[in-house]
């Protein structure tokens, strides 16, 4: 067995970014002090603010406690759709309600689609129950008033027509957005924000970097979705909300711009958008 390989070193610092989409208990932060030290980390290059994102009730338990041990943390509560058929517990949807109406609770997240597992593992939900749940959490954001944070994998087209059909909340992430230029413009246009991860960065990313290029400054975001999807030149190490400004110093260089610029749209956007002081 090889060796596992070592995280991406410290970036450059660049001031006043969010990690906005992150799972910082995947990343082994699970005690306060971990939480903590995991956050000075995000701090000392700049990254002030993160959102940790649950994908199931455990996970949804865990997050609001951690936006509860630092003020730097914020929780996204959901049941992640390869999850969706733990909705049909009664007990499951009152809890996650109350932890969604949590004020340390920012996003209802992430839901949505994923057709890429069906057929693939057995342990996934059936379509049905995808649809389902995603409506309900659909419900859940609207009666909040809190942002919708979407979980798309090869869905495209049936995301969107559930939310035209459910009805979309006022504010729409999609995180680690995927999609190409004509997937974005469409977007774009309903008035979604898009949220971009270390995916952006990858050399084969062709459709993907068209479509960051065409995103407004006032939908865009920045995450690491941490541990996953580390940026280049470190794809396939372990990930951090330290290595946020990777990302959107590559955002810049794609959009022509300056990696203040993006910090500052980003941060203003996360502010709007998540209801954070920052």
């Amino acid at each position: 067995m090889g060796k596992r390989k070592p995280p991406p070193p410290l970036p450059e610092p660049l001031a006043g970014l969010v990690d906005a989409h992150t799972h910082i208990d995947s990343c082994g932060a699970r005690t306060p002090q971990a939480v903590r030290e995991l956050v000075d980390r995000a701090a000392s290059v700049g990254v002030d603010r993160v959102v940790t994102v649950a994908c199931d009730l455990r996970e949804a338990r865990f997050v609001v406690d951690a936006a509860r041990w630092d003020e730097r943390v914020y929780a996204a509560v959901a049941l992640h759709p390869t999850s969706a058929h733990e909705l049909a517990d009664d007990g499951v949807a009152v809890e996650l309600e109350t932890l969604a109406a949590d004020p340390r609770c920012v996003a209802i997240g992430e839901t949505g689609l994923d057709w890429y597992w069906l057929g693939k593992r057995d342990d996934v939900a059936t379509p049905e129950q995808q649809h389902t749940s995603f409506e309900w959490h659909v419900d859940l954001a609207k009666r909040l008033g809190k942002p919708l944070m979407i979980h798309n994998r090869d869905a495209d087209e049936d995301i969107l027509a559930d939310l035209d059909r459910f009805g979309a909340p006022e504010t729409v992430i999609f995180h680690c957005f995927s999609g190409d230029a004509d997937m974005a413009r469409r977007c774009v246009e309903r008035g979604y924000v898009l949220s971009f991860s270390g995916t952006v960065t990858f050399s084969n990313a062709v459709g993907l970097q068209e479509a960051a290029r065409l995103v407004p400054d006032g939908q865009l975001l920045v995450e690491t979705d941490a541990p996953f999807l580390t940026p280049h030149p470190y794809r396939g190490t372990p990930n951090e909300s330290y290595a946020v400004p990777y990302t959107a110093r590559f955002l810049a260089e794609l959009r022509g711009v300056t990696a203040e610029h993006i910090a500052s749209a980003t941060t203003d956007n996360a502010r709007r958008v998540f209801g954070i002081p920052i």
